[in-house]
């Protein structure tokens, strides 16, 4: 089940069942199930504070994925800032609804077992992230 929250912030407007469609869609793709996947709107504030207590890293970010994964049965907790969203969409120049998304589809990426730490890791998700984002309109 996929489920949409909001800690600290107002809830931005989504299309909840098109983008839920779109999630299991890239999950199947990727030759896995959807269990649990839980998606969590707050501010930097609030990320930053995760970051800390829980990765123990001093600095904002946008997205922190919490992996529950088992048996190729997709689940987690994807917590996203709204505030580094907002921030992201100016300075790449892209609408906040394509940078929420974006983020989205990274969280779920990283759910899948892709990573990101090296420059080809991050070549091949952002590759990913730009093939997902392409079918989420057909």
């Amino acid at each position: 089940m996929i489920s949409f929250f909001n800690e600290d912030i107002s809830m931005p407007d989504l299309s909840i069942d098109k983008i839920s469609d779109w999630i299991n869609s890239v999950i199947s793709s990727e030759s896995a199930l959807t269990g649990d996947l839980n998606f969590i709107f707050c501010s930097d504030e609030y990320l930053l504070k995760m970051n800390k207590e829980y990765l123990s890293h001093d600095y904002y970010t946008d997205v922190i994925t919490f992996d529950y994964t088992e048996n190729n049965i997709i689940s987690g907790d994807i917590f996203m800032s709204i505030d580094r969203i907002k921030e992201n969409s100016e300075q790449f120049s892209v609408s906040f609804d394509l940078e929420v998304k974006r983020i989205i589809v990274h969280g779920v990426l990283h759910l899948l077992g892709y990573k990101d730490k090296t420059n080809p890791d991050k070549l091949q998700m952002t590759s990913l992230e730009n093939i997902y984002l392409d079918n989420f309109n057909k």
